[in-house]
């Protein structure tokens, strides 16, 4: 998704079917994507055809091509699980759909952190929290909750390492370079690009908070 100057308002791709989503701003979605009931944060982006609801969505998200977040669960514990138990406007005449069964969807809410990788082709399973800094790994399952700054990977996902040792996850949790605002990010774009995680965090955390950190 390149090519294109984001701004405050949304760039949104003309096939895109958005329903009750808000956003914040520089945020972009891609083509042919669907979009329901969800809250997308500032920087953070879906690329096309992708699938996501009852979702909230943290700052500076990277959320690649064909992935599904919060796809829907079939009620496995009726005596059938199929469309038309809940979606009975669409067989029916006079029928209304299962208000409950949404309203039981919904509690599932899928919450990313800020600063997520997904990968191409996963799928976030209902109800699961991804933590700021995590990636999850093309084609990954995720079933279960996801630290922040934790790699998963495979079906069903798992972790494979962490992104960088607990006292520099620590001091990325602490900085909150995400809540920066746009022109303190320009000014550090420099450093973003050059410097290491640790060099970043002396600079700017302080040599010695990072000592500090390195003691504990």
């Amino acid at each position: 998704m390149v090519g294109k100057m984001l701004s405050l308002d949304p760039v949104i791709e003309p096939s895109a079917r958005l329903k009750d989503v808000t956003f914040g701003r520089y945020n972009e979605v891609g083509a042919r994507t669907v979009l329901h009931e969800v809250s997308m944060s500032d920087y953070s982006y879906v690329e096309h055809e992708s699938q996501i609801a009852y979702a909230t969505i943290g700052k500076f998200c990277s959320i690649a091509s064909l992935t599904r977040i919060n796809p829907g669960n079939h009620p496995m514990q009726r005596a059938s699980q199929s469309h038309f138990t809940y979606r009975a406007s669409a067989y029916f005449p006079g029928e209304t759909d299962d208000a409950a069964f949404f309203t039981w969807r919904r509690e599932h809410h899928c919450t990313l952190g800020h600063d997520v990788w997904i990968g191409h082709g996963a799928v976030v399973l209902p109800g699961r929290q991804v933590g700021t800094g995590a990636v999850i790994a093309a084609g990954a399952i995720v079933t279960k909750d996801v630290p922040p700054y934790t790699i998963v990977a495979g079906n069903p996902a798992r972790p494979i390492r962490r992104r960088f040792p607990e006292r520099v996850e620590q001091g990325l949790m602490d900085l909150a370079w995400w809540d920066w605002d746009h022109e303190t990010l320009r000014q550090a774009l420099p450093d973003f690009r050059a410097l290491s995680v640790e060099e970043f965090l002396s600079k700017y955390k302080g040599v010695e908070a990072t000592q500090q950190m390195d003691a504990t």
